[in-house]
C-alpha cells in the first residue's frame, strides 16, 4: 500500500477491472508477522485498490490456479526481436547492400 511496508495476504479472487477494493484474509507482513494495525489475523479485509501500487502473484501460485491460465510451453523471450522488427532489419540490410552495389 502507499507509505507501508509490502503485505502478504491470500485472495478470495482475482479483482476486476469493475472492483472498487481488494478483498483478502491473512494479511501479514513479509516477514510474517500482523501489522501494528490489525486486531484479528482471522479477519477479512477490504483494502480500497486506489491506495495499493501493484499486486504482485507469484508464478507458482499462478500455475496451481484456475484463475489465469497461462499459454503453455515456455513463456517468450522478452528480449526477442519481434518478427516485424526482423523483417525492417532485413529491408534495411537489403537497402545497404544496394547502395553499396552502386
Amino acid at each position: 500500500m502507499n507509505n507501508e511496508q509490502p503485505l502478504v495476504c491470500d485472495l478470495r479472487g482475482m479483482p476486476e477491472a469493475s472492483d472498487v477494493s481488494l478483498v483478502c484474509t491473512n494479511l501479514r507482513l513479509v516477514d510474517g508477522k500482523k501489522p501494528t494495525f490489525i486486531d484479528r489475523v482471522d479477519s477479512w479485509f477490504a483494502i480500497p485498490l486506489h491506495i495499493i501500487r501493484f499486486i504482485e502473484i507469484p508464478l507458482s501460485a499462478v500455475e496451481a490456479s484456475s484463475i489465469l491460465a497461462l499459454p503453455s510451453g515456455p513463456l517468450p523471450d522478452p528480449g526477442a526481436p519481434s518478427v516485424e522488427d526482423q523483417e525492417e532489419h532485413e529491408a534495411a540490410e537489403e537497402l545497404l547492400q544496394r547502395i553499396r552495389d552502386v
